[in-house]
């Protein structure tokens, strides 16, 4: 295949990953602004999909050469009623299924239009069941809770100011560690990290969920992301936000008074901490190999290294 040809390939397939990205915060927001429910339920089930979408175009595209993005499409915050939420992520699967068609007819790899195919059988799904949330919120009269229907302890809004931050974080690591596993050379590296941001996920999910009970929104926005592509610097920027996280927990655990939320920020705590232990063992272990392919290359390319028994013989 031609450069020119792969390169433009890359630059689709970039374009459906910012927007699956785009889609898996969206329909996030709306499902932790409805507040626990089965419609919820559905829509989390959703995002998962998309999620699995990005995954498998982030691995296309770096196979394929290119560098996967951690920037997002258009994420559309319009609407203030749960049918306009469920009518704006119809038009998003619209958008979708537009856009993959036309790409698809433009790919010529097999391989692509398969997976291409693959997405959109999920993405007309999905567009059907929005379609079909629109009609039952309408029907059952669904309306997302308001700050207004919770009780406003002292306190509360503090509160809110740290399970978004945490929200912040989580989504930032997320992000991060998904792209560590993309361009990591390690299969054995490349896995936990993929293991890792999972369980950071479910973190951010744990934490939105608290926030929309106590009224608030959260705010699924990142910070700096590391790009690093080499393994130890990889692993060392993953050290350092978990072991900054960790603190930052840490110090809040002092300021939150009701002891279920502090069960669960102190248990998110322990994981970020152990999230830390398990990178510094991988880099102490990518070291040490390193190491080894530095002496072994080391040994190979001295004078030494060089001399055979015939040329010893010959030196006599």
């Amino acid at each position: 295949m031609a450069e020119t040809e792969q390169t433009g390939i890359v630059a689709l397939l970039v374009a459906d990953a910012k927007d699956e990205h785009a889609a898996v915060v969206q329909y996030l927001n709306h499902a932790y602004a409805m507040g626990e429910g089965e419609l919820a339920a559905e829509i989390e089930a959703i995002a998962r999909d998309e999620m699995r979408h990005f995954d498998w175009l982030c691995e296309a595209i770096v196979e394929r050469g290119g560098d996967p993005p951690v920037e997002r499409g258009f994420v559309d915050r319009a609407g203030a009623t749960i049918p306009e939420w469920m009518q704006a992520d119809v038009a998003a699967e619209e958008r979708a299924i537009t856009q993959y068609r036309a790409h698809q007819a433009a790919i010529n790899d097999p391989a692509l239009k398969r997976l291409i195919e693959r997405i959109l059988w999920d993405e007309e799904s999905h567009r059907d069941k929005f379609a079909h949330f629109v009609e039952k919120a309408q029907m059952e009269g669904l309306t997302p809770p308001t700050p207004e229907a919770v009780v406003d302890k002292a306190g509360t809004g503090r509160v809110r100011d740290i399970l978004n931050q945490g929200i912040r974080h989580e989504y930032t690591v997320i992000l991060q560690y998904l792209y560590h596993s993309f361009v990591m050379p390690e299969c054995e590296v490349g896995r936990e990290m993929e293991m890792q941001a999972i369980n950071e996920m479910q973190h951010l999910g744990w934490l939105a969920e608290e926030l929309s009970g106590l009224g608030g929104q959260p705010e699924i926005e990142h910070t700096e992301i590391d790009l690093s592509q080499e393994t130890p610097a990889m692993l060392r920027a993953d050290i350092a936000a978990e072991r900054a996280v960790e603190q930052v927990y840490s110090s809040q655990l002092q300021e939150i008074e009701d002891p279920d939320l502090r069960g669960l920020v102190d248990m998110i705590r322990k994981h970020e901490a152990y999230h830390a232990e398990v990178f510094t063992d991988l880099l102490a272990e990518v070291e040490a190999e390193q190491r080894k392919g530095g002496e072994a290359e080391e040994r190979t390319t001295s004078p030494l290294g060089q001399l055979t028994v015939g040329s010893l013989i010959g030196s006599k």
